[in-house]
């Protein structure tokens, strides 16, 4: 029975394991079936949607990767479950195996047993004996005496058989002495019983009784104090528990009465913040709580505010490092001018210092001196401020960190002490466990102890029965008290119960309501948030294009400014030229006048020296004629003097004029260098003005631009503003109508706002009626967090003593173990007890013979009596002691019998007691499954709460994330007011994304009524349970993964955002704002999607969590049914158990007086037992005592039948599942073939992608030739541009052309962006969209293409024009020239660009490609996974099923064994039936044989008396005879009954050893399904955490999600500067209450996990938190705007500066490329000339080697021909001739036609000679062969050539032919020089000279051998024999290309083909 229990428990399990797994895979099937639909409506949605294609693909993709992931989880089930099958397969194997080698050694131990026992009743028999002879010794004599009596008298009985009655009435004094003596044979005979009853008690000492009424007491004693210690503790608790109770209310109401304290401060803060606010006007409440939002991510964006600022200040030192770089480089250049300056003041100073002029240049020098150290003065002062800032910025941080880092701390310290504590408690907590534990243990041992010795003395304490049964009284009134105890702990456990789930429904309240109120506070933010960012946008856009006009301002006063500058500086120049130049012209008049004076004065010295020549004449006249007077010495010294005066006048003078020479020549130098000078002067300010002109030309149009730009965006603004207006004034002038005017209309449109103002009054009431709410619900909650709190440390404490109780049942059932080896035993005695049976059948045997031996005998007798009177013999006194001993044997035997009954029923007793033991148990371990389940619900309960709350805080954030997505939309939609077009495309999307939605709901519906369907058919919790589970884990996963790639798609865009933002800030694309536009609207398309897919995903988690709530309920409701099904049985089996009790007393009343007693005493231990076993049942784990079960069988064959039929039904259902399940399979065949049709779209779209691409690459190769073109007329340009000089008025018109140019060039690179943005926006859309828009972006490349084409003829013509305008003047060209390169450049920058994006279009579409094919790869393999997952999933069902008809074989070999088992017990009844009635028999001849006995006694009495005499006596004797014969058969009669009651017991106790294995099993099942349970609690625990866990990160991911969003946000929406007193009053108002709520929020999450302790912590340090962010925020608020004020002035600042300093680099840069440009071109165009001077010298060389070459070519010729003239070839004519004789003499005919036609005779000649006799050509022939014998050679013959003389002719020519081909005579041999290589160019040119037909020929004849060098070839394929077709008389000239036919006599060859025969040949050489 227990095997086949065990196969059928082990049946169901694996069946219930296998439709748990076809019900987790049929769920898991359900959730595809409703995402496949769901993805089937997103399908549904029309192809205009931009991204749907790749949606639909990520879409399929993640569905594919769920089911793959389930798919596994089955597999991995599945796989666990099989092998989980054979383990238990293995394990009752072994178990089987084991419990066969129990029997069997208990059968040989039991064999054992009983021969040991057999041995002892032998020796105890003996010993009964031994003791009877010792005590009663007075007795013993008396027998003897009376036994020699009676056998002196019975000697001489039955001395004949025919005896007279006076005879036997004369032995009645005989009959009465015989009644005596029965009489004291009886007494014996009682005592004798009380001996063997007493005889196991008395053999040992009276000490033992006396020492067992003590133990006995002892126990009394210990009983009562357990029981008074019991009821001292109960009370003790009952106090604990009221005072917890009491502590717990006072608690409460204190935290009750802070928080309503706390609700009130938050109330009166509401009404001050919301006594500013009116209801009507919502738009202000908006914008406060925009603010609030604002203020609230105030932190966040002063960090990111800092960040940028320490960016922007990185990127301004960059730039002031590189504006100093070039300041310094400018100053190096001013300080070399100045050096110049000064030299030339130096110069001037000595020339003149008398001019001002040079003073005021110095102070002009000095003034502008000025501004650059104050400019050095600016640079230092800001670089002061920038470090101050970043000390600031330092600071901040820092302070930041410190609050930061103080927080953590006390958060820290908050959670380090809450955690001591807890563990302190737990501690005192575990001590006070491990107390307790040790004391139940003690006591436990204690009366277990008692409890053994009871047991082991059952069978010494008769005495004791009436004492013990007074006692059991007493014990079953405490029982009865205790009972009633425990009812009154269960009622409260069940208000407790109450208690809790009455918490719990007022938590959810609170949740909800708190969700509730935080959704619209977060609504109200919003719209606050929205109203605040678009004003803030509006005043920053003001404040942006007030900054971008200054700026200009500023800039174009700087530029005035450096042109006035360079004015001044060029007028102060010229003054100084003309101050020098005046100064030169009067120093060149100065020298003038001096070198007249010189001239004078050198004509006047003359002319003195004159005078002097005629004084010295007249002087020697006068001293020849002699001294005439004094008078001429006197004139004479005169002179002298005179003389001497003007010879040092003249000296002075020439001194003077050589001073005055050095200082012309000192002039002169410095005024060539001054010239010099004022030339370089010139030139740099011609420079510089021209490159200020472009400047501010550049500048101009740049800021005409940014005007226009401005302009544009000032009118949106203003236009923005008007429509506001417009739109408030409407509002106004619709409210002022709606008084003014009574129509229908307008009061519809009032009453409507009247509506919506009500329902705002409502909502606010409602609002507040929710906070009160929530502010008593949360005093509950705290309440029931209390209780909660005390309800788990009594559950820690059940938990504790359930385990207590686990160790309590372990040693129970070893303690059962014990019993059934004593069950065991009794088997074995009762096998025992067969073979005495057997032995005394063969003592019965004995007996018979014995008796025929006696009738023998008696016989014998009759026949000496007959003959002779004998003598009395001794024979018969022996035969009477002989049956006297067997008497008492057989007494003796009965005792033994009775005893052995009593022990039986004593062990029935056990077994009664073992088996109310073993229920209790049972019982016990319901109630621990129960509290289990109880437990598990709660948690569940716990656990969905929990998730319900995220699920609505995740709902909460999608929708801040969807209230942030409008803002940005809102924002997109403001920035595209000009694009209606793409308002349209969105509103169709939208309606798209509606109807996709509505379709989604349908499919919703269907899938609920399919889950319904399934849910009827749900039948055993164990399948729920792991539904739920595989659910649960299911949802977590699929809602991990798509919030993953929500996340990262989020993270995507918001990268993409910044970069747009980046770009707008670095740079105001006017022509990338439109693209990006677009893109910003593609990406809020893109989130509204992946926005729509989130609500899906959150519909569906919803979804499944009221399924799952549903099926709690559902569990809940099944358990209640088992529980009463339980119940019900229960009931049933105690009325059967009354009645089959009643049926049992029945049956026993008829059994002897003495079985009563012994069943009496029996009761009252078995009552006693139970007593004792029920005081330590309640005293360990305080469970109920339940009913005892006598028949439980029957109970087991109906749990059989019910479970046979919950089997049938689980058969049907799992049908159901697998028809379900099939019809699955097919739909997701026909999913599989639409997936295989959409790869196939995917492929053909994949086709008509390559094509695109190709097509594209063409374009892109056209482009480049274009650009290779544009290249070439670069340089035709460059050429042109060397002969192009100077001019002014060309300038202008260039530049007037450069202006029409510019637009034109714009509008195309416009077009080209927007063709390039429009396919990026459109690109992620399906691969048709892809394939469409590829072909617009090659039709938009094309149409640029085009443009550009135009753009270059344009420039073409103009190249023309200014190459015609070249003969002008070179002054003109060259300034064309200046221009042109610089247009070439500007157009070559706009060509880079274009190829740049055209480049980023090829890298996109590159990408996009690449993406596409990772996706179908992806996708292919996630189908091939899929369909692999689904093979392993068939085969682990084949596997299933496979064991599933294993199982069923089991099953049935298992009822075979039933069946045997069954058949085997009938034969044992059979057999003892049997045996009962050989025992029969054996009574009825043990009676016989007694009776037999007595007659031989009465007859030898009979003797006696008539050997006496006496017949009298013979009549009493036979008196006396039948009297004991009477006894006899009562006393038969009596044992016939003890044995049929002995038959009976055995039975029975064959029955309850049966039930007792039942119950054994069923305890084992029990076990088993208690331990099954206990590890799904824990795994539902486990996952229940994880859960938890999970549902944590998910909401730490959203927060993340969210917080960065909202950065983004108020980071892309710039700092508000100009917030109101009033704003921020009722900002920070409403901030604290948020900040309370979301803490309160915060609070009850918490409290589910965390202590009271903690709590109030936590309330502590939010105080603490909530005063340090408000003093932080108000510091933070002074710092920021201060900070903020000086950073943009110190940015503006820089940015003029940097702007200024650009501007000159530009300028500067400009001038260096043109210089670069115009070296780079001259140095290009000399290296080309090189280059074109040495090919044209190569050339000419090779002209002179080729007429070399022809010159000596023509000489070889000429040679040959006259060398060649008039000569035969030998070689061919000797060939002829020998043919000629070995041809046959009729074909020789034609040899000698050939030979004529060859030698030039005619036809007619030749048929002339033929005709003619034929000696005469014989006789030719010989002479002709005597003549030319000497010179032919002979040719040998080969020994094959007798078949050549019978060939034809025909092939004998073709053979000399192919042997002619073959030349002997070596070609001629040419010189190294003349040979050239194949592909020469001399070669080429020579075949140029020939003409086309000539080649053709030449090159047919060569065949194969073209290859091959013409000099080395054979004559035939070198040089044509034959005039060409085509030459005529106008044919070339020269002697190598005439043909050699006209000069030479030649044979012409043919080429044959190996194909053509040799008749085609020989005709056509006839022909010929």
């Amino acid at each position: 029975m227990s095997s086949w229990l065990g196969g059928l428990g082990s049946g169901l399990g694996q069946s219930l394991g296998q439709v748990g797994g076809s019900l987790a895979s049929l769920t898991g099937q359900i959730s595809n079936f409703t995402k496949d639909m769901l993805m089937e409506g997103t399908e549904d949605v029309p192809a205009d949607l931009p991204n749907s294609g790749r949606e639909e693909n990520e879409a399929t993709h993640s569905v594919l990767r769920s089911e793959n992931e389930r798919l596994k989880k089955l597999y991995t089930d599945l796989e666990e479950k099989h092998e989980a099958s054979e383990l238990q397969i293995k394990q009752q194997s072994s178990s089987y195996r084991s419990q066969l080698q129990q029997k069997e050694e208990e059968i040989n131990h039991l064999k054992a047993r009983q021969i040991a026992l057999q041995d002892e009743l032998l020796r105890l028999q003996a010993a009964a004996q031994s003791v009877h002879s010792g005590s009663g010794s007075a007795p013993a004599a008396s027998a003897s005496s009376s036994f020699s009596y009676g056998i002196s008298h019975r000697v001489s009985a039955f001395h004949e058989d025919d005896m007279d009655f006076g005879d036997v009435i004369s032995s009645q004094q005989e009959i009465n002495r015989l009644s005596n003596e029965v009489s004291r044979l009886e007494s014996e005979l009682g005592h004798w019983k009380h001996i063997a009853q007493v005889q196991g008690a008395q053999s040992s000492d009276q000490t033992e009784i006396c020492k067992l009424q003590n133990i006995i007491k002892e126990l009394k004693q210990n009983r009562s104090q357990e029981i008074d210690n019991h009821q001292h503790e109960m009370s003790v608790l009952q106090n604990a528990h009221q005072q917890k109770l009491t502590e717990m209310g006072r608690r409460h109401r204190e935290e009750l009465r802070d928080y309503e304290d706390r609700i009130e401060e938050l109330e009166s803060l509401l009404q001050q913040g919301g006594s500013g606010v009116t209801v009507t006007d919502h738009s202000k409440v908006y914008e406060m709580q925009n603010t609030i939002q604002i203020l609230q991510m105030e932190k966040v964006e002063s960090t990111k505010k800092i960040e940028d600022l320490e960016t922007k200040i990185k990127e301004i030192h960059k730039r002031l490092s590189s504006a100093e770089h070039d300041r310094e480089v400018w100053k190096k250049e001013q300080e070399r001018l100045e050096v110049e300056k000064r030299q030339m003041t130096e110069r001037c100073e000595r020339l003149q210092r008398e001019h001002s002029e040079l003073q005021q240049s110095d102070a002009g020098t000095e003034e502008r001196l000025l501004p650059q150290s104050a400019s050095v003065e600016e640079v230092l002062r800001l670089q002061q401020a920038l470090t101050d800032a970043e000390n600031e910025i330092m600071r901040l941080t820092g302070l930041n960190q410190d609050t930061n880092l103080a927080e953590d701390n006390q958060k820290l310290q908050i959670c380090v002490q809450t955690l001591e504590k807890e563990k302190s408690l737990l501690s005192q907590e575990k001590e006070e466990l491990q107390i307790s534990l040790s004391k139940l243990s003690s006591e436990y041992e204690v009366i277990k102890s008692t409890s053994t010795r009871d047991l082991d003395l059952f069978s010494q304490v008769h005495d004791l029965k009436h004492n013990l049964e007074a006692k059991e009284k007493e014990l079953n009134q405490s029982i009865h008290e205790n009972e009633i105890l425990m009812a009154e702990l269960e009622e409260l456990d069940k208000q407790n119960q109450e208690a809790t789930k009455h918490v719990i429904l007022i938590k959810d309240q609170l949740s909800k309501q708190q969700s509730e109120g935080d959704s619209v506070i977060k609504k109200l933010k919003e719209e606050l948030d929205d109203e605040r960012q678009r004003t803030h946008k509006l005043e920053d856009d003001k404040m942006n294009i007030i900054k971008e006009l200054n700026v200009q301002k500023e800039k174009l006063t700087h530029s005035e400014q450096a042109l006035s500058d360079l004015q001044l500086t060029k007028q102060k120049l010229e003054d100084k030229v003309e101050d020098l130049e005046d100064q030169l012209s009067k120093s060149e008049t100065n020298n003038f006048n001096i070198q007249k004076e010189n001239h004078e004065l050198r004509e006047h010295i003359r002319q003195n020296e004159e005078e002097l020549s005629t004084v010295r004449s007249e002087l020697t006249q006068s001293q020849t004629q002699g001294s005439n007077s004094n008078l001429k010495d006197d004139l004479l010294k005169e002179r002298e003097t005179e003389v001497r005066n003007l010879k040092q006048n003249l000296s002075e003078i020439e001194k003077l004029n050589e001073h005055l020479k050095q200082v012309a020549c000192d002039l002169r130098t410095e005024n060539e260098k001054l010239v010099v000078a004022c030339e370089d002067v010139r030139n740099q300010l011609e420079e510089s003005v021209a490159g200020n002109n472009q400047i501010s030309l550049e500048k101009a149009a740049i800021l005409e631009w940014e005007k226009a730009q401005l302009e544009t965006e000032l009118c949106r603004a203003e236009k923005r503003l008007l429509e506001e207006e417009r739109k408030n004034k409407q509002t106004v002038e619709e409210l002022s109508s709606t008084r003014s005017l009574d129509t229908s209309a307008l009061q519809l449109e009032q009453e409507r706002l009247v509506q919506l103002n009500q329902e705002k009054d409502f909502e606010i009431a409602e609002l507040k009626k929710s906070i009160e709410q929530m502010n008593t619900d949360h005093k509950q909650t705290k309440e029931t967090l209390s209780s909660t709190l005390e309800e788990q440390k009594q559950l820690t404490q059940l938990v504790n003593e359930k385990e207590v109780c686990i160790v309590k049942l372990k040693e129970k059932s070893s303690e059962l173990q014990k019993e059934l080896d004593k069950c065991a035993q009794t088997l074995r005695k009762n096998e025992t007890l067969r073979q005495t049976i057997e032995e005394k059948d063969r003592s019965l045997g004995s007996m018979k013979e014995e008796n025929n031996h006696l009738q023998e005998e008696l016989e014998r007798l009759r026949e000496q009596q007959s003959r002779v009177v004998p003598v009395p013999e001794p024979r018969t006194l022996d035969s009477t002691t002989e049956l006297e001993s067997e008497l008492s044997q057989l007494h003796i035997i009965k005792d033994h019998l009775e005893e052995e009954i009593k022990h039986h029923q004593k062990m029935i007793e056990d077994q009664n007691q073992d088996k109310m033991q073993l229920l209790q148990s049972l019982q016990e371990q319901k109630k621990e499954m129960d509290e289990f389940k109880y437990q598990h619900e709660q948690m569940s309960i716990t656990h969905t709460r929990f998730f319900l709350e995220k699920d609505e805080e995740i709902k909460n954030l999608q929708k801040t994330i969807e209230q942030i997505k409008t803002q940005l939309h809102e924002e997109r939609q403001g920035s595209q007011t000009e694009n209606s077009d793409i308002f349209q495309e969105t509103k169709v999307q939208s309606l798209n994304i509606e109807n996709g939605s509505e379709k989604h709901d349908l499919s919703k519906a269907e899938t609920e009524r399919l889950v319904k369907g399934i849910k009827e058919r749900e039948l055993e919790i164990k399948l729920l349970n792991e539904k739920n589970i595989s659910l649960t884990k299911q949802i977590d996963q699929l809602s991990k993964d798509e919030v993953g790639k929500l996340t990262q798609i989020i993270q995507q865009k918001d990268l993409e955002i910044q970069a747009l933002h980046a770009r707008i800030s670095s740079a105001s694309y006017s022509q990338d704002v439109v693209y990006l536009q677009q893109q910003l609207h593609a990406y809020a398309m893109e989130r509204e999607k992946v926005m729509v897919v989130l609500n899906e995903k959150t519909r569906e988690n919803s979804q499944l969590k009221t399924e799952y709530h549903k099926m709690i309920d559902i569990i809940s409701a099944k358990e209640a049914a088992l529980i009463k099904l339980q119940d019900e049985n229960k009931k049933m089996s105690t009325r059967f158990e009354s009645s089959g009790q009643d049926m049992a007393k029945e049956t026993i009343q008829n059994l002897s007086r003495i079985i009563r007693e012994k069943d009496i005493e029996i009761d009252a231990l078995s009552q006693k037992c139970q007593t004792l076993l029920t005081v330590l049942q309640t005293s360990g784990t305080g469970s109920e005592a339940g009913g005892v079960n006598s028949n439980q069988f029957e109970e087991l064959l109906q749990e059989r039948d019910k479970l046979k039929q919950q089997v049938k039904k689980m058969e049907e259902w799992k049908q159901q599942v697998m028809t379900t399940v099939q019809n699955m399979q097919h739909e997701s065949a026909q999913l599989q073939e639409e997936l295989h049709q959409l790869q196939a779209q995917v492929s053909v779209d994949s086709d008509n992608n390559s094509k695109l691409q190709v097509d594209y690459t063409g374009l892109i190769q056209s482009y480049e030739q274009n650009e290779t073109k544009l290249k070439s007329f670069g340089q035709e340009l460059a050429q042109v541009q060397h002969s192009i000089g100077q001019l002014c008025t060309t300038k202008d018109l260039l530049l007037g052309k450069l202006d029409t140019m510019s637009p034109q060039l714009s509008s195309g690179s416009s077009l080209t962006a927007q063709a390039a943005g429009s396919p990026r926006a459109s690109r992620s859309s399906g691969p048709h969209e892809s394939s469409q828009l590829l072909q617009q972006e090659v039709h938009d490349l094309r149409k640029s293409l085009e443009e550009k084409d135009a753009t270059i003829r344009a420039l073409q013509e103009n190249n023309h024009r200014l190459s015609d305008s070249v003969a002008a003047s070179s002054e003109v060209e060259r300034k064309e020239h200046e221009q042109t390169d610089s247009e070439i450049k500007q157009l070559k920058e706009k060509q880079e660009v274009l190829q740049n994006l055209l480049k980023e279009k090829d890298l996109l579409i590159k990408a996009k490609s690449d993406q596409l094919h990772s996706s179908n790869e992806n996708f292919t393999n996630k189908v091939n996974e899929n369909e692999l997952l689904r093979q392993a999933v068939t085969n682990l069902k084949e596997r299933i099923l496979i064991l599933e008809m294993d199982i069923s074989k089991l099953k049935g070999e298992n009822e075979k064994i039933v069946e045997a088992s069954k058949g085997k017990e009938t034969e044992y009844q059979a057999l003892q039936e049997t045996n009962m009635k050989f025992s029969m028999m054996l009574r009825e001849k043990e009676f016989e044989c007694h009776s037999m006995r007595e007659k031989a006694l009465a007859f030898e009495q009979l003797l006696k008396e008539k050997e006496q005499g006496k017949a009298g006596e013979l009549n009493q004797l036979l008196n006396a005879v039948k009297s004991m014969q009477e006894k006899t058969v009562t006393f038969q009669q009596e044992r016939d009954q003890v044995m049929l009651a002995l038959k009976q017991k055995q039975m029975e106790n064959s029955t309850l050893q049966n039930e007792v294995q039942r119950l054994r099993d069923k305890e084992a099942r029990l076990n088993q399904e208690l331990q099954r349970l206990r590890d799904h609690l824990l795994e539902s625990e486990d996952s229940h955490t994880r859960e938890a866990l999970a549902a944590e990160d998910r909401e730490a991911k959203l927060r993340k999600k969210v917080s960065v969003l909202e950065e983004k946000l108020v980071s892309s929406s710039n700092a508000m500067e100009n917030a109101s007193h009033q704003a921020s009053v009722q900002v920070e108002s409403l901030q604290e209450q948020l900040n309370m709520v979301s803490k309160q929020r915060d609070e009850t999450a918490l409290q589910l996990s965390v202590s009271q302790e903690q709590v109030k912590q936590y309330a502590m340090s939010l105080a603490n938190l909530q005063m340090v962010l408000e003093h932080f925020q108000q510091e933070e608020k002074a710092m920021y705007s201060a900070e903020l004020e000086k950073q943009n002035q110190l940015l503006a600042e820089w940015k003029k500066k940097a702007e200024s300093l650009e501007g000159k680099v530009l300028s500067l840069q400009e001038h260096l490329d043109e210089a670069n440009a115009a070296l780079d071109s001259a140095s290009r165009l000399t290296e080309q000339l090189d280059l074109k001077e040495e090919q044209i010298e190569e050339l000419k060389k090779q002209n002179e080697l080729h007429q070399e070459m022809l010159d000596d070519a023509q000489k070889k010729l000429m040679n040959l021909v006259n060398s060649t003239e008039g000569k035969v070839d030998k070689v061919l004519m000797r060939n002829l001739f020998i043919g000629h004789f070995h041809t046959p003499k009729t074909q020789r005919h034609e040899v000698l036609r050939l030979m004529g036609s060859i030698l030039g005779v005619k036809r007619e000649e030749m048929e002339e000679l033929f005709a003619e006799d034929q000696g005469g050509v014989t006789r030719w022939m010989a002479g002709w062969l005597g003549r030319g014998s000497k010179s032919v050679p002979s040719t040998p013959l080969r020994p094959n050539q007798q078949s050549v003389f019978n060939s034809s002719f025909s092939e004998l020519f073709v053979k000399f032919l192919e042997t002619e081909s073959h030349p002997s005579v070596p070609p001629p041999k040419l010189s190294v020089h003349d040979l050239k290589p194949l592909d020469s160019p001399g070669r080429r040119k020579v075949d140029t000279g020939i003409p086309e037909s000539f080649r053709d020929t030449a090159e047919s004849r060569a065949g194969r051998r073209t290859d091959v060098n013409p000099f080395l070839a054979p004559r035939s394929a070198a040089v044509p024999l034959v005039n060409p077709a085509g030459h005529g008389p106008g044919g070339p000239g020269h002697l190598l290309l005439k043909p050699i036919s006209d000069v030479l006599p030649t044979f012409t060859p043919l080429p044959v083909s190996p194909d053509n025969s040799a008749g085609v040949v020989l005709k056509d050489l006839l022909k010929q």
